[in-house]
């Protein structure tokens, strides 16, 4: 494949060197010192395009490259107010677009887990579910995008919770989803139901960015000759 790394920080570098590895070429790589080089001519050289930014510029990136005809997967977080009218504009191009908040294949199964967990808990009103996240200090967002989804997910399901709350609270009917930044931490989440008896616990601990790079560029590969709005679920089968 001919790959586009749009956003070439840590998390792009290491996507290159994955991609690298397994044959591909980056024939494009786009950071703040060069977004001259991000012209629809570029872009539809591509096979496809990886989006790591930040999120006032994601959904404009992504457009851009639904516009060139390039397939394009993004895991840029804390843009999802304009995530419809992405979707609603590639629909309308016929393009091909991928949103993940994590792409690691190992998180993606704790989000299947976290949603059976809550099926099974929804009847026990002794445990009070709690979430928290940590992340490195160099992280943008407070909370994940990771723990978002795993708490908005938990609330669909979840009978006595409406909403999330970044914060220790002691209203019932929400989800406390507290955070910290630690130097150095790739990612961990943790999922409680507690109560005054015992707790029980499921945790998804990141090692690296290894994961999160394997995953994105794994989406980049089955992206090719699709049509429309996907997500990891698509590509897991769950």
């Amino acid at each position: 494949m001919k790959i586009g790394i749009i956003g070439y920080g840590k998390m792009g570098k290491t996507i290159e060197r994955l991609a690298v590895a397994k044959g591909h070429e980056v024939i494009l790589k786009i950071d703040k010192f060069n977004t001259d080089k991000m012209t629809i001519e570029n872009l539809k050289q591509l096979d496809v395009a990886i989006e790591f930014t930040r999120p006032d510029s994601a959904a404009n990136n992504l457009m851009k490259c639904i516009e060139a005809g390039t397939p394009v997967i993004c895991g840029t977080t804390a843009w999802l107010d304009r995530l419809e009218e992405v979707k609603t504009y590639c629909e309308a191009r016929e393009g091909t677009f991928m949103y993940a908040s994590n792409f690691s294949i190992g998180v993606n199964i704790f989000f299947e887990l976290n949603r059976h967990l809550a099926r099974m808990m929804a009847n026990y009103n002794d445990y009070q579910p709690t979430m928290e996240e940590i992340h490195h200090t160099q992280k943008l967002d407070a909370p994940s995008g990771t723990g978002i989804s795993l708490a908005e997910d938990l609330i669909k399901i979840h009978p006595a919770k409406d909403k999330w709350v970044n914060e220790i609270t002691t209203n019932s009917n929400e989800l406390a989803l507290t955070s910290k930044r630690i130097d150095k931490v790739p990612g961990t989440h943790t999922v409680d139901y507690s109560s005054a008896i015992d707790t029980i616990e499921i945790k998804h601990i990141a090692h690296s960015r290894e994961g999160f790079a394997k995953g994105a560029l794994s989406a980049a590969e089955w992206i090719i000759g699709r049509k429309g709005c996907f997500t990891m679920k698509d590509m897991l089968g769950f």
